[in-house]
């Protein structure tokens, strides 16, 4: 039995802008970073006992926090496909939209704005839909007025797209 996600076999679609920005971080955390956390693990090194060395302690964590973040955003730009990040001109959802959705029995001004694409792409506080998630897959294509059905893990939810954009 493997432990693979769906996730995991469909690459991430991220806007251009997007993955540039991640390369730029990719490349500057393989360069300066890793210089920087070398520089930081030699310092604390001179600093004596490294089993009581807290600021060893640190930079090391720090270490392989960053080359955790490498490692996925190696993966993740290796399988990306890049998706047109105009976003939709004839007012439809695409990949890269902001909704806001109104949920079936709500009032009229209970409405939640949600992103339709890469939690990498992630706009301030706005929540993010994955295009492949049932919601999102339910939004692709849809446009402000129509209301749309998706299974969720408590049943059959239906939402009404009152607003396609910002």
């Amino acid at each position: 039995m493997t432990n693979t996600s769906k996730n995991d076999a469909e690459p991430t679609r991220l806007t251009r802008g997007t993955y540039e920005r991640l390369q730029a971080e990719l490349e500057d955390l393989t360069t300066r970073g890793r210089v920087e956390i070398a520089q930081a693990i030699e310092t604390a090194r001179a600093l004596g006992d490294l089993s009581e060395n807290g600021d060893y302690h640190a930079a090391k964590d720090a270490q392989g926090k960053m080359e955790s973040r490498v490692r996925m955003l190696q993966r993740m730009l290796k399988t990306a496909q890049v998706v047109d990040d105009a976003g939709s001109r004839d007012g439809t959802v695409t990949h890269g939209t902001t909704v806001t959705l109104r949920y079936e029995g709500d009032d009229v001004d209970d409405v939640q704005d949600f992103f339709v694409g890469s939690i990498e792409e992630h706009p301030g506080d706005t929540p993010v839909v994955s295009p492949i998630a049932p919601l999102g897959q339910a939004l692709i294509g849809r446009s402000a007025g129509d209301t749309v059905e998706y299974q969720a893990p408590g049943g059959t939810l239906r939402v009404e797209i009152v607003k396609v954009g910002d």
